[in-house]
């Protein structure tokens, strides 16, 4: 089974870059929890932060990115080990029963947390999720760091012939060495190959720049479709007159159709 090790040597890191330090629970709670709900999520479903590596111009090579927008001086590759659920409290303030981790929810404050962009592993009862976020300046306060566009999570314990494919394409000296922007984007396509795996069944990197954003771009026209389908499924099944059935029906088959040709432009 694909586990936290398995996919840090996939990325054949030089051990100049290793750091393999525990990272205390208190410094992202103190650094990336703006509510008391995310609070109580980072401490309570956090078992184990290790900090992997760090990638820097002089422990990799690559050189640092900078411009009005953003500097990349560093990537770092983080590892987190959850624990099976939540505690929650009810109305009263008296234990209730646990609920899932919110994965996405816990990802995306620990991307905030940090002012550097990750590589973020997620080692969780139900999957092993890798996550990444581009990073910009804020625009309203200085100094301050923002997430730029959407984060990717993805389950990367999936399907065993697309992830094997994936773990091969992950190799530090496989991605784009012009800057730490651009090995970051090159993960981040590994990614995005391995998300449009699940739809084709086949994994394809793809090198082009121009090619990996057309992919990006007919990749999220896939997930909206999808959500388009259920949605349109469950009023269809929740509608009573036959003959709104029928427009309903009618309309699943049309937005099914744009889904297939969506697919094909993975």
């Amino acid at each position: 089974m694909l586990g936290v090790v398995e996919l840090v040597d996939a990325l054949r890191l030089p051990a100049s870059c290793r750091v393999d330090q525990r990272v205390p629970k208190k410094m992202l709670i103190e650094n990336g929890a703006p509510t008391a709900a995310d609070k109580r999520l980072l401490n309570d479903a956090i078992e184990e932060i290790q900090w992997i590596a760090a990638l820097k111009p002089n422990t990799v090579g690559v050189p640092e990115y900078r411009n009005e927008e953003r500097e990349y001086l560093e990537v770092a590759v983080l590892s987190i080990a959850t624990r099976g659920a939540q505690a929650t409290v009810d109305s009263d303030g008296a234990a209730a029963a646990a609920k899932p981790v919110n994965t996405t929810r816990l990802a995306e404050l620990v991307h905030r947390a940090v002012p550097y962009p990750l590589l973020l592993l997620l080692a969780t009862p139900h999957g092993l999720f890798l996550s990444m976020a581009h990073k910009r300046w804020a625009q309203n306060e200085a100094g301050k760091v923002v997430l730029d566009g959407e984060m990717a999570t993805i389950d990367v314990a999936g399907d065993l012939s697309p992830a094997h494919a994936f773990m091969q394409c992950l190799a530090l000296a496989r991605q784009p060495q012009a800057t730490l922007m651009a090995l970051y984007q090159g993960w981040l396509d590994c990614l995005t190959a391995l998300q449009a795996a699940r739809y084709t069944g086949t994994f394809k990197a793809v090198d082009d720049p121009a090619l990996a954003a057309a992919r990006r771009g007919a990749l999220r026209e896939c997930q909206r479709l999808e959500q388009e389908v259920g949605r349109l499924r469950t009023q269809a099944a929740k509608e009573k007159q036959m003959a709104k059935q029928v427009d309903l029906n009618l309309a699943l088959k049309r937005v099914q159709a744009d889904l297939t040709a969506a697919r094909e432009q993975l």
